[in-house]
């Protein structure tokens, strides 16, 4: 089998990251459903759309949004196929620290300390550039009409949908925020060792994960239990591997070469490796052989024998994880450029 280039370990990379996005986005559901009174602060009761957001939001006073977003995602993703991943991601870093509300897009100015600047998004989260341009072609042709939270969203579901994932109704109508949580930022994101016990303490709160550079799985591979042994239930070929890319000191920025067999498709992949023992983060590989791992590795099988359950189970968690407390009617405010408020 021949190695993989360097862009293509990058894709995988950022493939395998954003996917494991997916589990903490079930596991969240399904505590707020057998515990409602508990988890995401959603915006709306019982349905599946939050108050003041619904798919037609835009249908009069801008119907071509949509279509504004799939044409620069289009050449984006075609020039960097990584793009996709990064966007997926995006909203969610954006989501999981005070809501849907574009705070992650904000850069620093004397009012905000932007999240750009924690520890899980500095230097590791991407795809500005592609925000801003969208955000630019529709000021254009509907000025100060669509939110950056709600390009966020379309940005999300585009780049699945272009990477051949499923597509989903996306309720609209979020406006932007005037604030950052640079603090926030640092503490909802669960570091890649997290245990069981602290992924699902933190997915209560609607938490996400970190990124697959080498300091980010290091300790699986050399002391992953104090021992200065690596973790037993890595795959010795996979872990032979990660070695040869990630060295006991120094190389942490390094990506790791994973071998998937659709680098760039978005598909059912990211469950069959952590069956195969090659889950590339701690935080991964416990929701399969965690002490408390009984529903995570239900939903890691099924979803690794069933793609299409897969796919309709994103989609649903998509929606859900959308409605995370976002600002509607006269909150917030509708931003002309997305990386500063008016």
């Amino acid at each position: 089998m021949l190695a993989p280039t360097v862009k293509e370990s990058r894709i995988m990379t950022s493939l395998e990251v954003t996917l494991s996005f997916v589990v903490t986005t079930f596991l969240s559901i399904t505590l707020s459903l057998a515990h409602p009174g508990s988890g995401f602060g959603w915006g709306g009761g019982g349905g599946p759309f939050s108050f003041g957001l619904f798919p037609e939001f835009y249908q009069f006073s801008c119907p071509q949004a949509n279509d504004i977003v799939m044409s620069v995602l289009e050449k984006a993703i075609a020039k960097e196929p990584r793009t996709a991943a990064s966007l997926l991601r995006l909203h969610f870093h954006d989501c999981f620290v005070q809501g849907c509300d574009a705070s992650v897009l904000l850069d620093n100015n004397a009012a905000v300390a932007s999240e750009k600047n924690s520890l899980p998004n500095r230097n590791s989260i991407r795809g500005f550039e592609v925000i801003d341009e969208i955000k630019a072609k529709l000021e254009e042709a509907c000025p100060q009409t669509v939110s950056c939270a709600d390009i966020l969203a379309l940005a999300a579901r585009g780049s699945t949908v272009i990477s051949g994932g499923p597509n989903w109704e996306l309720p609209l109508g979020r406006r932007d925020s005037r604030t950052a949580s640079l603090t926030g930022s640092n503490n909802n994101i669960p570091p890649p060792n997290s245990t069981i016990q602290n992924l699902i303490t933190l997915f209560k709160r609607g938490h996400t994960i970190g990124v697959a550079r080498c300091v980010t799985f290091k300790q699986r591979l050399y002391n992953q239990n104090g021992n200065n042994r690596p973790d037993e239930t890595l795959d010795k070929m996979y872990y032979s591997g990660l070695k040869s890319v990630c060295p006991r000191s120094g190389g942490d920025n390094n990506i790791s070469p994973l071998d998937f067999g659709s680098p760039a498709t978005f598909d059912n992949t990211y469950f069959k490796l952590i069956l195969w023992g090659k889950g590339l983060l701690t935080s991964d590989e416990v929701l399969l052989t965690g002490n408390a791992a009984g529903k995570t590795r239900q939903l890691v099988k099924a979803y690794a024998e069933d793609e299409v359950a897969f796919f309709n189970q994103f989609a649903k968690s998509m929606v859900k994880m959308g409605n995370i407390s976002p600002l509607t009617g006269f909150q917030g405010e509708v931003r002309k450029h997305c990386r500063r408020f008016n």
